[in-house]
């Protein structure tokens, strides 16, 4: 494969992941599988790149969200707890169970957003905003 080859896949692989993150799909499943499977970057590693490139993005979500009034502190919290959790039980977990468990949590998301009950156009899923 030539250099220029190499480099468009690369950017295709890059503004897939991008296009699918500005709509609220989760480009990261694009880039770590692109990692792990075109480049043959180690599950963590891949992992652990996707969690740095989504910290400054996070960071700006909650800032703005936070001034809207749309964050679950509580709900937020319990998340962190899992997240711990997870972080913690990767260490007694060899990186091929990582891959699959990663792999069928993927097919389970895929599948439920295909077949899930959509609502009307127009009909809107969250609650207002709360005014302080």
């Amino acid at each position: 494969m030539s250099a220029v080859t190499a480099f468009l896949i690369v950017c295709a692989a890059g503004f897939a992941a991008g296009l699918l993150g500005a709509l609220g799909l989760g480009g990261g499943g694009v880039l770590v599988i692109f990692l792990t499977v075109f480049l043959g970057v180690p599950q963590l590693r891949a992992q652990g790149i996707n969690l740095l490139f989504f910290i400054p993005i996070g960071v700006f979500a909650l800032i703005f969200h936070t001034k809207k009034g749309l964050v679950a502190f509580r709900a937020a919290g319990l998340g962190l707890l899992g997240a711990a959790f997870g972080a913690m039980m990767t260490r007694f977990i060899g990186p091929g169970t990582i891959r699959v468990i990663f792999g069928v949590f993927l097919a389970l998301l895929g599948a439920y957003e295909l077949f899930r009950p959509h609502r009307r156009q127009g009909a809107s899923s969250s609650p207002p905003p709360r005014r302080r």
